[in-house]
């Protein structure tokens, strides 16, 4: 093996089967300074944060980085507009800070400007109160890297979103957030940790907590896999699950300081085509508001806001949920949307701490922590946006368990993978696709999946000129892709690939079933899948997508949780409860 090989074959940060080998053993020996249980966006930041301290910390995840909620969001960087009108000052400031981190320092090519219109309804009062708000929304955050609202007719309004029907505004205002493919930002998070020096390890599930005297001191972990146990020791243990934190904090043994409700939020993806428009856009509903967002060549439309009390890994859309975004979005569009031109659905469920009997739509989205038992450590709340606020407050609380004293978090200063060259790269992308013999808007589109680390994706093409070429069934991706997804970036199924590292899943009416034989035969050939296993995974995810279509059908939560938790687990080895 040539040694620049054998350095890729070595490099933290890829999350590859050798490398997924030499993690289990790293967990089983010595001593962790920390141990984060949970692999969306916030335990992906812990880690980070923890290890670019200079701590020993390991990450574990029973399903797949991002698999619960950090892949099922808006796909927003926001401050989140309407916080303002409950008054959360803080909460808006905090995000729009880290909405500008992300623009300029920390993921500038995974994170991209969008900007959306409010249609203006009222005369005379709402735009100026409007106009306050969002004067308040431009300056609040030290943004620099978007532009201020701009104000519009009617006319203006039209013009910028001629779908919208001329009754449903009498003006609007265009504003700019941030989007995000949020389920490579969360991976991407992670190699990053890997990258300082982070085990990180999925399919990796909390089963129970070691114990000294009155401490935690550590996680037994079952590898879902092969069915392997470990012990992993730790001086501090951060239970970042979501959703699950409830679950994980009764499998410790201890009561929380805080409760945490799961809020279904659904969300439906559309063709461009559908609707005319060169914004996004913001509509007020009587309970919250919804986004209609752009994403590639396709719409998001989102989001609802209701109790979940069922399955937490699979929550399922149901018609109802379905009828209440199309109702609302309609209410403004000249040529309204029909169930034939949805695409894509996705459910997920966001952690609010909960009170006692607040509508979900009015819990929090501030975050708590809490050092529950003596060396455990609990992280609820927030959003998205604030992931590395909470992650830095998580570890902070950890720091009285730490030997030592702990330096300061400096994830702020600290970009993710892929972002330093992207600039370069970018005013270099016609000649790096000569190079490679592809279109220039193929190059930009992997540059900003991919940023710097682009080189590494073309290279698994050389000598294999076919992996160049899209997927037949999805010919926004290219098979190196795909193979970069096994080889590099911690997949182990073929729904990770088609759900997460790509967003076939949601981006296809056929929803992945079209190709997912073609993926599964590039995934396999890393990860040394027999044709059976091939075959395996494939009716796996066919399954889960009939299911995801039956349970889209049903009139009512129970329905549908019913015919979607029966599909068959990719991770059969996986344990309930999970972390």
């Amino acid at each position: 093996m040539a040694s620049s090989q054998r350095e890729a074959e070595n490099s933290p940060a890829r999350l590859g089967p050798l490398k997924r080998e030499e993690s289990w053993q790293r967990l089983g020996e010595g001593k962790f300074d920390l141990v984060v249980i949970g692999g969306g966006v916030v335990g992906a930041g812990t880690a980070l944060d923890a290890a670019t301290r200079g701590l020993r910390v390991a990450l574990v995840e029973a399903r797949d980085l991002a698999s619960g909620t950090s892949s099922r969001s808006s796909k927003l960087f926001h401050g989140g507009l309407r916080y303002l009108e409950q008054l959360e000052f803080g909460l808006v400031r905090e995000a729009l800070r880290e909405r500008e981190l992300m623009l300029t320092t920390i993921a500038p090519h995974l994170v991209k400007p969008v900007s959306f219109l409010y249609p203006l309804t009222h005369r005379i009062w709402e735009r100026p109160y409007t106009a306050a708000g969002l004067l308040m929304y431009d300056t609040m955050g030290g943004a620099r890297s978007v532009p201020g609202q701009k104000h519009l007719s009617r006319a203006g309004a039209l013009r910028m979103v001629p779908a919208l029907k001329r009754s449903a505004l009498i003006g609007g205002i265009r504003y700019y957030d941030a989007q995000s493919d949020d389920a490579r930002h969360t991976m991407t998070v992670a190699r990053t940790a890997a990258h300082y020096g982070a085990v990180v390890r999925t399919s990796t599930q909390v089963v129970g907590f070691l114990r000294e005297a009155d401490r935690i001191s550590g996680v037994r972990v079952r590898d879902v896999e092969d069915g392997r146990e470990t012990e992993v020791h730790a001086s501090a243990v951060v239970n970042c699950t979501g959703v699950w934190t409830d679950e994980l904090q009764r499998l410790s043994g201890g009561r929380g300081r805080f409760r945490v409700r799961a809020s279904k939020g659904v969300h439906i993806v559309v063709p461009r085509d559908r609707i005319v428009s060169e914004s996004g856009m913001i509509l007020r509903t009587e309970k919250s508001v919804l986004f209609v967002i752009p994403w590639r060549n396709h719409w998001i439309v989102g989001t609802t806001d209701t109790d979940w009390n069922l399955d937490l890994a699979h929550p399922a859309a149901t018609k109802h949920d379905i009828d209440y975004l199309l109702e609302h979005v309609n209410t403004v569009l000249a040529t309204p949307l029909t169930h034939d031109d949805i695409e894509g659905v996705y459910a997920g469920l966001r952690p609010l701490l909960a009170g006692e009997s607040e509508e979900t739509s009015k819990l929090s989205r501030e975050h708590a922590v809490a050092r529950v038992a003596p060396g455990l450590v609990a992280i609820a709340g927030g959003k998205y946006t604030t992931y590395r606020v909470m992650a830095a407050d998580a570890v902070d609380a950890a720091a009285v368990d730490l030997p030592g004293r702990p330096q300061s978090s400096i994830t702020d200063k600290v970009p993710l993978l892929g972002a330093d060259g992207y600039h370069a790269l970018v005013n270099q992308a016609d000649h790096l696709a000569g190079e490679h013999g592809l279109h220039p808007y193929r190059v930009r589109h992997l540059l900003d999946r991919y940023g710097s680390m682009v080189h590494e994706v073309l290279a698994l093409g050389e000598g294999r000129p076919e992996l160049l070429k899209p997927l037949e069934h999805a010919p926004d991706y290219l098979g190196v892709e795909v193979v970069y997804a096994a080889s590099h970036e911690g997949a182990l199924h073929l729904e990770d690939v088609l759900a997460r590292r790509t967003r076939i899943s949601i981006e296809y009416a056929h929803r992945g079933v079209d190709c997912a034989a073609q993926v599964a035969t590039l995934v396999g050939e890393v990860l040394g899948w027999s044709k059976d296993q091939e075959k395996r995974e494939v009716e796996v995810y066919k399954a889960r997508v009939d299911a995801e279509r039956e349970s889209q059908s049903q009139p009512s939560d129970e329905a549908a949780d019913a015919l979607r938790s029966a599909a068959p687990e990719a991770r059969s080895g996986i344990i309930e409860p999970v972390s």
